[in-house]
């Protein structure tokens, strides 16, 4: 879930891979988005582990506070 209103980025800089991509697995903690807020980059991490990520929107959406990012199944 997004903590902050702005836009989701997938990656850290345009010419970067992506943190994580649909079908990899996560673990608590690990950054799976940032969140630009007036400038500044906030990373979003997973709050759950142990399956696989399936992003619900695309890099550049805007994300509002509590907006799922992502499904771990």
């Amino acid at each position: 879930m997004s903590p902050l209103p702005g836009t989701f980025y997938r990656k850290p800089s345009p010419d970067s891979e992506n943190f994580k991509n649909d079908g990899d697995s996560v673990e608590i903690d690990d950054v799976v988005g940032l969140a630009e807020v007036m400038k500044s980059f906030h990373e979003i991490k997973s709050t759950v582990s142990g399956g696989k990520i399936q992003f619900l929107i695309e890099d550049g959406d805007a994300i509002m506070p509590g907006q799922v990012i992502a499904e771990v199944e």
